[in-house]
């Protein structure tokens, strides 16, 4: 859910009036110059989609404020739309969740934000979708991104991984897409043709350039050994189709490789030409910048009074209630003191999550807090590790046993999670759980758990203690983090955030991170992976997320049963056929209403998100129910809205089956809104 990106030499080489065009295809983006830059990360809000279109406005309006004045580069490498597929993974908390729709709308939203929507083909900044593709082990146990094969059956690749990056290409038109370290299925992702020039290229379309990862090529030679020489690696890469390469591998190799005839003059002015489709969208060559659109852009557009706000509410927005035994909402009035304990209590770079830029000023959870009440302060532990020695219970439980009420804020950093770090365990690290059941009970008011982190754990102790009034998870809330967390424990927000990520039971590690199956195999006890296909107990499951009041549902309307008038000869009018393709004439126009009356049933306004999932017909080893789609209301005590969703049966009612084709399956799918079900049958 960060909004990232990555200066290069590729855009100090665009300010220097374009050195000679081999150098910017072929030394391309030089990682020992990148400078990472971004604007909050807690933009987005969970599930809130027009988040996902004014966060990225902000980023690319400051970018291009930064640009005009020298200190930044129109080349973001950014977002990371990897399915958030295991846990443990470290760079879980970059992406939008372990969700292929969610995903995929993540990726067009923020791309058309960024990219500048409505401005037709040219681009305010230019937008990377990465890593390109079934990219999600960094470094589990000794296995590392560099030389990890990723098998994946063609029915997960289609079903799961690959969705989000053709959304991103077809309809985002994204102006890059970045091959990532990993192989799959025993090619590296950046010298496999048909993945870059067959899909991305040729059935998707890209206007733009495919970047490798820093460095990837050369990882493809010297880790991976896949070739037998480096200008074998240099050929096999741009042949495939990549247009720029981070890191200087190729700047040293590829003219010797076609000085060797094993690449082609032409195979490098393809690469040239795709870069320069993104100078020319970006319009380098229009005239002076200051008169081009986005050249009044300067240092009054950053930190902006109404960009810190959005800070702040975007963090508001994403914050998840996932307990609540009535003591929050808090009333500020009648706390005379509060002890704010935890080793993310006083937090102020960690809000802000990896891949970070330079705040504007930092709202740590103290002093968010501390503004409302006064305040009484214990770390708890030294770090978030919370090991050996670092443990301070003692003075913990005498500021809990003093106060009207105790916030504990614990979680991770980037020493437990990040880019070349996966966890091993889904505990709290170190010691926390001590710390946070000793201050628990020694509590004389409400204790409230606040989990600052960005991938999941496995807090069944706190949700099942009678000691824990309520549990809030925050992500890496960006810099307002403090003060929205305030908001929303006082009252003056209504927390509608909901989980991306299944939370998943310390069990579950004895699960291999490097086994890439979705589906669930009950001959081995193997319990699949997300919400979609995962068999297991939970903690808490995706799109869970409480409220200050109380929401009902009625389906208003919705048909009980579709026909497909299949052509005339078609096999499946005369056999039986448990689905027919998701495409061909009998798909145009096919789609349907499902409208739903949301009433606030409690006595205080919030917005709430409405999922539309679908179980369909156990066939092609089918999810067990899959997010169609998601629309969020914001309503008054007693307010009702109507929400509808369109269903196009052959896009959202489809499966994938294990060759990898799309097929809409027949018979009896079942609509959930919330606890409401309801049967439809789709029949030839």
């Amino acid at each position: 859910m960060e909004m990232h990106g990555e200066e290069s030499e590729f855009t100090f080489i665009q300010r220097e009036k374009l050195a000679a065009p081999w150098s910017l295809a072929l030394v391309g983006f030089g990682k020992r110059r990148c400078r990472r830059w971004s604007e909050d990360r807690l933009i987005f809000a969970r599930f809130v989609p027009g988040f996902r279109i004014c966060g990225s406005e902000v980023v690319s309006n400051e970018a291009r404020a930064m640009h005009n004045v020298g200190l930044a580069g129109l080349t973001f490498w950014s977002p990371n739309i990897n399915i958030f597929r295991d846990p443990r993974w470290g760079r879980g908390q970059e992406t939008p969740g372990e969700d292929p729709l969610l995903t995929s709308k993540y990726a067009v939203g923020y791309v058309t934000g960024l990219q500048n929507a409505g401005a037709g083909d040219s681009l305010k900044v230019a937008a990377c979708c990465k890593h390109y593709t079934a990219y999600d082990v960094d470094n589990w146990k000794g296995v590392e991104r560099y030389t990890f094969n990723a098998v994946v059956s063609q029915q997960d690749l289609d079903d799961t991984f690959q969705p989000p990056f053709k959304s991103c290409v077809v309809d985002g038109n994204v102006a890059s897409v970045m091959c990532s370290y990993n192989q799959v299925n025993g090619k590296p992702t950046c010298a496999d043709k048909d993945l870059l020039s067959g899909v991305i290229r040729g059935d998707w379309k890209l206007n733009g350039y495919i970047s490798s990862d820093c460095d990837s090529v050369d990882v493809l030679y010297n880790n991976q050994h896949y070739t037998k020489t480096p200008e074998d690696a240099a050929a096999i890469s741009i042949k495939a189709g990549l247009d720029l390469n981070c890191g200087n591998f190729l700047a040293q190799h590829t003219v010797a490789a076609v000085q060797a005839g094993k690449l082609s003059e032409s195979d490098v002015d393809r690469a040239i030409t795709n870069n320069f489709v993104t100078l020319m969208r970006l319009g380098f060559f229009d005239g002076d910048p200051r008169e081009l659109p986005f050249g009044n852009l300067g240092p009054s557009d950053v930190c902006t009074s109404s960009n810190q706000e959005l800070a702040r509410e975007a963090a508001r927005q994403g914050i998840v209630l996932l307990k609540n035994s009535g003591a929050l909402p808090l009333s500020a009035s009648s706390i005379k003191s509060m002890a704010v304990i935890g080793p993310n209590a006083n937090a102020s770079f960690t809000m802000i999550g990896n891949y970070e830029g330079t705040p504007c000023k930092y709202t740590p959870p103290l002093q968010g807090l501390g503004a409302n009440v006064a305040t009484v302060y214990q770390p708890g532990c030294t770090n978030v590790g919370c090991s050996g020695n670092s443990l301070q219970l003692d003075a913990a439980t005498k500021a809990a046993a003093s106060a009207d009420v105790t916030v504990l804020v614990v979680g991770a950093d980037q020493s437990i999670e990040r880019e070349s770090l996966d966890r091993t365990s889904l505990l709290l690290p170190g010691q926390q759980p001590q710390l946070v059941s000793a201050v628990a009970n020694a509590s004389r008011g409400p204790c409230i758990l606040v989990v600052m982190s960005g991938g999941p754990f496995d807090i069944s102790f706190a949700k099942s203690s009678d000691k824990i009034a309520a549990i809030l998870w925050v992500g890496y809330p960006g810099e307002a983090g403090g003060a929205a967390i305030a908001d929303v424990l006082f009252g003056y927000h209504n927390p509608s955030g909901r989980l991306p990520v299944t939370w998943y039971p310390e069990s579950f590690t004895k699960v291999p991170m490097t086994d890439m199956r979705m589906r669930p195999d009950p001959s081995t006890g193997y319990p699949g992976r997300t919400y979609r296909f995962y068999t297991g107990d939970t903690v808490y499951a995706f799109g869970d997320g409480l409220s200050y009041t109380s929401f009902a549902h009625h389906l208003v309307s919705a048909p009980k049963q579709v026909a497909l008038q299949l052509a005339e000869g078609h096999t499946c009018l005369t056999e039986r056929c448990p689905s027919v393709e998701a495409e061909g004439a009998h798909c145009e126009g096919l789609a349907f209403d499902v409208h739903l009356r949301v009433r606030n049933a409690g006595k205080m306004s919030g917005g709430h998100t409405v999922f539309l999932f679908s179980s369909p017909p156990a066939v092609h080893n089918a999810p067990a129910k899959h997010l169609l789609g998601f629309e969020k209301v914001s309503l008054e005590p007693g307010q009702a809205g109507v929400v509808a969703f369109k269903v196009d049966v052959c896009k959202d009612l489809s499966v994938v089956d294990e060759l990898g084709n799309r097929k809409v399956a027949l018979g009896s799918h079942t609509l959930h809104v919330g606890d409401l079900k309801h049967t439809l049958n789709l029949r030839v």
